[in-house]
């Protein structure tokens, strides 16, 4: 059952009166919160409010849950497929001041924070005590909103996702109850694991509040550089042979020859627009040395040119803001024009082969559509650039993201390695799984939240 007009208002007369100014109806701040960075159509939620306690957080979920009022949970608004659109309205909850590191804990190698520190935030707090986050979305998420969504990003080759580096979560459950997943330890047997549930449940099974995460030395020695390649098989072979030979890297990005020139033209790096590699070398001097080596001999047998080094800490700042800003620098090629991103993991010994046919397909679309990727993992992203108001070209690149995803899960691949599903894939969840596993995942999001108010619309239908 979902809100109607009169309880939402309801709900929200009653938030006004409990919270005075920290909560909104105002128009601007209303459509910035049911708006992320996606091509999806965004949806304002009815009002905002800001809690600033765990406490305060059940309060509101209680008082929305008492008038049947749907709830959207809100970071900072960069996720990719609709994922914050209050698609049934309601209030969206935006924890941005539940912003305290809570305590690091060096000796284990974890830290514990609310759930709107971003993870910039949280390395600038670390910095002092040889530890860092590794997981790096490119955008300056909430840890919040990485775990709901499952984040991974440039580091994910050496240290994994989200998935594997969340210990444990505080989380308000759509009645107002609080829980802990989990303890500290580095790993258990006891009960269903309900840390791994709720990370990537995408706000629609509860509320996260608190998360405790691994952390990391910071390595002795870090050394990046990019090589460019003759092609784009070139490329992802020198990866796969890469990864397959065992070699520790911590980032290796692939950047087209399209990607390259919108980088060049948006972040001034002046490089040859050839396909190419962003690596990144993670460990002891002695140690990096030997992957350098190793890589250089792969690189070579497939026609890399010579390693352009960034060794110093702020040319290696600007050569991977450059690549975060990807998205952002292919929207410069094509002025006045959005740009749809979508991604698809799949097994490494099938990059290449869905990279090749990928780019043919875009090829005969007619489409403007860079690639770039995480390519380490096997994941990797189109970006499709285009003018959402010619009805033919929208109709081009939904079919090429169609035929991407379809293309992914015939190679045993996912329809999405790390943007998550919204409400933007959720067709492409039930390809994926089949309609029996999605009638379990059904099962779970009715059992915990029978009444359907924990961010309606996305993941799957009910």
């Amino acid at each position: 059952m979902d809100g109607d007009a009169g309880q939402i208002g309801t709900a929200v007369d009653i938030l006004r009166q409990r919270f005075g100014d920290r909560l909104t109806t105002n128009d601007t701040i209303r459509d910035r919160h049911g708006t992320d960075e996606s091509y999806h159509a965004p949806k304002a939620p009815d009002a905002v409010v800001f809690p600033q306690t765990r406490e305060e957080v059940q309060e509101i979920v209680r008082i929305c849950a008492g008038h049947r009022t749907p709830i959207i949970p809100f970071g900072v608004g960069t996720s990719l497929e609709g994922h914050i659109a209050a698609l049934q309205g309601g209030v969206s909850i935006d924890l941005g001041q539940l912003n305290s590191v809570f305590r690091v804990n060096a000796a284990d190698l974890d830290v514990t924070v609310e759930a709107g520190v971003t993870r910039k935030q949280l390395n600038k707090h670390l910095r002092d005590t040889g530890l860092f986050f590794p997981i790096d979305p490119g955008a300056d998420a909430t840890i919040g909103g990485m775990s709901a969504t499952r984040a991974s990003g440039t580091n994910a080759v050496r240290y994994g996702t989200m998935r594997e580096n969340v210990l444990s979560l505080g989380v308000v459950l759509p009645d107002g109850k609080y829980i802990r997943t989990g303890k500290r330890a580095r790993k258990s047997s006891a009960g269903y694991d309900l840390t791994r549930m709720f990370v990537g449940s995408e706000g629609t099974l509860g509320v996260i509040t608190d998360i405790t995460l691994r952390l990391y030395g910071i390595p002795e020695m870090i050394s990046s550089a990019i090589c460019t390649y003759p092609t784009v098989d070139d490329a992802v072979n020198t990866v796969i042979l890469t990864i397959q030979s065992g070699v520790p890297i911590a980032r290796i990005e692939l950047i087209d020859e399209v990607q390259m020139q919108a980088l060049n033209k948006f972040a001034g790096l002046g490089y040859a627009e050839w396909p190419t590699l962003f690596f990144e070398f993670h460990g002891t001097e002695a140690g990096v040395a030997e992957q350098i080596e190793s890589v250089k001999t792969i690189s070579d047998d497939f026609g890399g040119a010579d390693f352009a080094w960034a060794s110093k800490a702020e040319d290696r700042s600007k050569l991977w803001q450059a690549r975060h800003d990807a998205h952002y620098a292919n929207m410069q090629l094509r002025p006045g024009a959005k740009a749809w991103p979508t991604d698809v993991c799949v097994p490494i010994s099938r990059l290449g082969e869905c990279i090749a046919e990928t780019r043919k397909d875009i090829e005969e679309s007619g489409l403007l559509a860079p690639i770039v990727g995480h390519v380490g993992d096997g994941n990797f992203h189109v970006d499709m650039v285009l003018n959402p108001d010619d009805g033919d070209e929208v109709a081009r690149a939904v079919a090429l993201n169609e035929r991407l995803v379809s293309r992914a899960l015939s190679m045993d691949g996912t329809c999405t390695g790390e943007h998550g599903v919204g409400y933007g894939k959720i067709d492409k969840l039930v390809e994926e799984h089949g309609e029996t596993a999605i009638d379990v995942m059904r099962g779970l999001k009715q059992s915990i939240d029978p009444l359907n108010l924990m961010n309606p619309g996305k993941i799957v239908r009910l």
